[in-house]
């Protein structure tokens, strides 16, 4: 059986408009994204729903590489998508980021 794990690639914003440090929502067909742009100059992207409470995490507190929900303050690593504390009772999924020609990119599956 061959599995093929098919990505598409997709222009989001130019890195100068997501500033060191913060973060921004992002809809891609039914998708929610959060994309990060962190203090050591990494970018990331998570899904942007808490997976306890249904919030917007961009409606929360990013601190260091850390994203806090606002509805009930779990706490995710932006990183990895790990949860990192109760409420949080699973993780948030992550989509790879990458810069090319100072346009941050974001990989989602073909469907999205």
């Amino acid at each position: 059986m061959h599995i093929t794990d098919e990505k598409q690639w997709i222009a989001i914003m130019p890195v100068e408009d997501l500033p060191t440090g913060n973060m921004v929502g992002i809809d891609l067909g039914d998708l929610s994204i959060a994309l990060y742009h962190l203090d050591d100059g990494s970018h990331h992207a998570t899904s942007n729903v808490c997976t306890h409470g249904n919030a917007l995490l961009t409606d929360g507190w990013l601190e260091g590489c850390n994203v806090e929900c606002p509805l009930h303050g779990g706490c995710f690593e932006v990183k990895t998508g790990k949860g990192l504390c109760a409420p949080i009772n699973k993780d948030l999924e992550i989509y790879p980021v990458r810069i090319l020609d100072d346009m941050i990119y974001l990989a989602v599956d073909q469907k999205a």
